[in-house]
């Protein structure tokens, strides 16, 4: 495809996003503390609630070896709690064990060498899932770890949340959702929502802005692809090196550059 007709496929594109599409939301709350907090708010229901920092796509690789990940948006609050926004399309991207390792990232973040473990911030995860994860028809559905003699909150300082993207309704939750989900600014109910969507697809600037952001996501995927294809390809190299019967276990992950871990895995799955 020509730079002309991908720029023009951009541009279509983007008429069609909704702050609910990963890349859409990727500038939505860029530079915008204003939004973030305002959003926070209503998920949160804490009208007073001061957002003093929001980064976009906040890298979390501090745990050396462990996996990264990217949060979409990642606030702080004038009290010191961390938020980690994740916009979800898909229900799988929303599993319990994902919500565990982003508030699990998040406390390794925030305890430096020395502190105190009763230091650690309260901590939000929240997933904004386009359909009902839990199917009962609720706006939100937060999710607290309890003491199961006592019945009594665990009183951890993490704090899971998903909201229901399908929830519709007269509250400012039901509103946002509806907002959520929109293409145009003008049919949305919250100015400071509007104005962003508006600027991102209409302003000159905010357009090429979001073409950028498509830009880069174009090339993340290709990467991705390509370190896809190349780990088949050490997995192949390993599973022929296993089914020849002649080559020890360190050996074939030194040559195929796999984990001694990963060539294990591979055998045991070979042989069940």
């Amino acid at each position: 495809m020509t730079a002309t007709k991908q720029h023009q496929e951009d541009l279509r594109r983007l008429r069609d996003l909704r702050p609910i599409d990963d890349d859409f939301m990727r500038c939505l709350f860029k530079d915008n503390i204003p939004l973030a907090e305002f959003v926070l708010r209503i998920i949160i229901d804490k009208q007073d609630l001061i957002i003093t920092d929001c980064e976009t796509q906040k890298d979390m690789k501090r745990l050396a070896g462990a996996r990264s990940i990217c949060l979409d948006a990642y606030g702080t609050d004038s009290a010191g709690k961390r938020y980690d926004l994740e916009i979800q399309r898909q229900e799988k991207g929303a599993e319990p064990h994902r919500a565990r390792y982003h508030s699990s990232v998040m406390d390794v973040e925030n305890l430096h060498s020395g502190q105190e473990f009763k230091e650690l911030p309260d901590t939000y995860t929240i997933f904004i899932i386009e359909k009902d994860f839990y199917g009962k028809g609720e706006p939100v559905y937060p999710i607290e770890r309890i003491n199961l003699v006592t019945g009594k909150s665990f009183e951890d300082g993490e704090h899971i949340l998903y909201v229901n993207g399908e929830y519709r309704g007269e509250s400012n939750l039901g509103k946002l959702m509806h907002d959520f989900n929109c293409t145009q600014a003008s049919d949305m109910n919250f100015k400071l929502m509007a104005d962003r969507t508006r600027y991102l697809k209409e302003n000159p600037k905010g357009v090429s802005e979001m073409c950028r952001i498509m830009e880069d996501m174009r090339n993340e995927s290709l990467k991705e692809g390509i370190k896809e294809g190349i780990r088949e390809g050490m997995k192949e190299a390993a599973l022929r090196m296993l089914a020849a019967g002649k080559y020890a276990l360190e050996e074939i992950a030194n040559i195929s550059g796999l984990s001694l871990e990963e060539v294990n895995q591979l055998k045991a799955e070979r042989n069940a």
